[in-house]
């Protein structure tokens, strides 16, 4: 398995695995959460200075994909707040790749490069109704910061905040 750096004429493919890797959430969302959910991860947010999008690529073929936000960059659309640490988004794996580790390994990747650029932690948010994702996160050793948590349609349906301590 290889993790390198995206290149720029992958986005479109990407942006495509994103959905068809997020689409699994689709009947557990209402059709406005899906709309909002769907929006962020056809956006361009990632072409952003500074934010880096590393793939998974197994015999020639990426398999997934994860962008790595720096600290100060611009938070959420929307807002002009900054992130005050870097921030792993926009998580991944082809549906037909699940359960080979893909999602640990970028994941670790993000890590490691955050380690080495001396950060003290790196952040991430996930939706509540993505219980595989919490509990590879939990299972890393990420920590829930609920104080962070938000829901971005007053619903009751919530943006989990976790942290990594490097």
């Amino acid at each position: 398995m290889l993790i390198r750096e995206a290149k720029k004429n992958e986005f479109l493919l990407l942006k495509k695995q994103r959905l068809a890797s997020y689409k699994i959430y689709k009947e557990k969302l209402s059709s406005k959460q899906w709309a909002m959910l769907e929006t962020h991860l056809s956006s361009d947010i990632n072409h952003q200075p500074g934010v880096e999008v590393f793939v998974a690529e197994m015999d020639g073929q990426i398999v997934g994909s994860v962008a790595l936000f720096p600290a100060d960059s611009k938070s959420y659309a929307g807002t002009s707040q900054a992130i005050e640490c870097p921030e792993i988004r926009m998580l991944a794996v082809n549906p037909d790749f699940r359960s080979h580790g893909i999602g640990k390994l970028l994941v670790e990747h993000c890590i490691d490069i955050s380690k080495i650029r001396k950060q003290k932690f790196i952040g991430l948010y996930t939706g509540c109704f993505m219980k595989h994702a919490i509990k590879l996160y939990e299972k890393m050793g990420f920590e829930r910061i609920s104080s962070l948590d938000f829901s971005p349609l007053d619903d009751g349906v919530f943006v989990k905040a976790f942290r990594f301590y490097l």
